[in-house]
């Protein structure tokens, strides 16, 4: 099933992100100063925070619109289109981890966000049931 392989693929990124911060961590950096840190790492926390909820919305719509719009594609497709949108959209929080640590901020500031990255695969993993309503949608449209 290719869901399961975005969640991978999301996975694998957060870690290639960490390892490349371990391995060339001072290479990359380019440090601002401190108050400027603290307001770029404060308005990421506010869009990781709108992300979430924005995303399950958007991931609930999405499975609306799976279940109800005419077209040729399986529910397969249509619901891998799904994964790869909410998937994508819950990984720009983990990138906001990448992007502060090569403006001067610790490892702890990558940490938390890698961790709300990984906390966002989980809530938005493919689900058989999800796909299952779709098919049960699709299968009652099409009769």
């Amino acid at each position: 099933m290719p869901h399961w392989l975005i969640c991978l693929a999301m996975l694998l990124f957060l870690s290639i992100y960490n390892l490349i911060c371990h391995l060339w961590g001072d290479e990359i950096r380019q440090p601002l100063q401190e108050p400027q840190r603290i307001l770029i790492r404060t308005v990421f926390y506010v869009i990781a925070i709108v992300l979430f909820p924005l995303t399950n919305l958007l991931r609930y719509i999405l499975l609306r619109l799976n279940q109800t719009m005419p077209g040729e594609r399986t529910a397969e497709q249509r619901y891998l289109i799904t994964i790869l949108v909410t998937q994508g959209a819950i990984e720009i929080v983990s990138l906001f981890g990448l992007i502060m640590f090569m403006l001067g901020d610790d490892f702890n500031t990558l940490y938390i966000f890698t961790l709300l990255g990984v906390v966002g695969i989980y809530l938005h993993k493919p689900k058989r049931e999800e796909l299952q309503s779709i098919i049960d949608a699709l299968a009652v449209k099409n009769h």
